[in-house]
């Protein structure tokens, strides 16, 4: 059965979109991506998307959304950024907390650098997916 993952940052314009889109190119089909904000920006942060065309994925399309009960209710793994208490909490969900700097206001050396922290850790992930 298909696993189905949650990226929550307060914004869901930096961190929580990179590892959305870095899961669904390493996880292809086999997994459900989905990213949300607890406050979500206009747009998604341009260095983010910078940084992620360099591995030739493509996020200038997406954008910021609002996080619901709904979005954690549909997710097997719930995996946040510092949205601190605005996370529901539901039984049966498994909750990880990636503990990043956030990319907004960082200079590109820095907004890469967070970006192959999350690879990493999307990586780990997918092993404990694939288990």
């Amino acid at each position: 059965m298909k696993k189905s993952v949650l990226f929550v940052c307060v914004h869901n314009a930096g961190r929580s979109q990179m590892a959305a889109a870095l899961l669904k190119e390493l996880g292809g089909d086999g997994v459900e991506v989905r990213s949300a904000g607890s406050n979500p920006a206009t747009e998604v942060n341009p260095q983010a998307v910078a940084v992620l065309k360099e591995m030739d994925i493509s996020i200038e399309s997406q954008s910021p959304t609002r996080l619901t009960n709904e979005d954690v209710m549909m997710s097997d793994y719930v995996i946040t950024m510092g949205c601190g208490d605005a996370c529901p909490i539901y039984p049966g969900k498994k909750y990880l907390d990636w503990n990043l700097a956030d990319p907004a206001g960082k200079s590109i050396e820095e907004v890469r650098r967070i970006r192959d922290e999350i690879e990493l850790k999307v990586r780990e992930l997918l092993k404990e997916i694939s288990s």
